[in-house]
């Protein structure tokens, strides 16, 4: 079995860390589809608290904080990001209502009912679309939104070669009908789901991570488990332009009921 086929999962996670640590974003998607999610909500306010759960570095927070005039907490189990996440807003002078913290989407600190929107771009998938669905919600006032990315399948039939790599690395992966549904049961109605469009993917995450990858194997040349690691990243680059028609992210928006 070749390092190609291996899940994500299998790889340090101090490693994925990274190799994603200087990327604007950790995942697929770009300002224009943060603000494209965010014209759906309405009744968001300077008093409006939002949670941005696995943040990351804070890409997606940052054009939020700029587009809405609320408060907003983001959340990342990596110190390293979350440091970043804190100089950035500085940098944008947004550190009087933006705050990066270091925890866990899986067992959250806030008090309950007190979010108007939670946020979460490329990360839902980590505890499990209906698990975070079912467990933000506690966190959301009634009436309170959640948008979400979420890697979903386009087709109802896909080539095996694709269905067993997701599968591998996100074993609840579904179409977009049945994750509207799943959010539907989770105590939501469904205010708008679109896709990314391919650039999200390949100009905003692929190509930048390929320039940071080269810099990783340079920095720990000889290195088998980054050799491996980089390859693992390469070949599901190489698995999206072959596939892409069958899969990508889509932006979930609900409301609390």
């Amino acid at each position: 079995m070749g390092n190609e086929n291996k899940s994500i999962h299998e790889f340090d996670l101090n490693l994925i860390c990274e190799l994603h640590a200087g990327m604007e974003r950790q995942g697929p998607g770009s300002p224009e589809m943060t603000i494209k999610a965010l014209s759906f909500l309405d009744n968001l306010n300077k008093f409006s608290r939002v949670a941005d759960l696995g943040c990351g570095t804070g890409g997606q927070t940052m054009v939020l904080a700029q587009n809405i005039t609320g408060n907003i907490t983001g959340v990342d189990f990596s110190p390293g990001f979350i440091n970043t996440f804190n100089d950035n807003a500085k940098k944008l002078n947004l550190q009087e209502r933006v705050n990066g913290i270091v925890g866990s989407m899986e067992s959250l600190s806030f008090q309950k009912e007190g979010f108007d929107l939670i946020w979460s771009e490329g990360a839902i998938a980590s505890i499990g679309f209906e698990k975070g669905l079912n467990y933000w919600k506690d966190f959301l006032k009634t009436d309170g939104y959640i948008a979400v990315t979420y890697e979903s399948w386009f087709t109802d039939e896909r080539p095996v070669e694709i269905e067993k790599w997701w599968v591998d690395n996100v074993p609840e992966i579904s179409t977009i009908g049945h994750n509207i549904s799943i959010m539907q049961k989770a105590g939501y109605s469904l205010v708008a789901a679109f896709t990314l469009p391919e650039k999200c993917w390949t100009d905003n995450y692929f190509i930048p991570r390929e320039a940071a990858g080269k810099a990783l194997l340079k920095k720990y040349a000889g290195n088998k488990t980054v050799e491996a690691f980089i390859a693992n990243m390469k070949h599901e680059a190489e698995l999206y332009s072959k596939y892409k028609q069958y899969y990508g992210y889509v932006f979930y928006i609900g409301k609390k009921i």
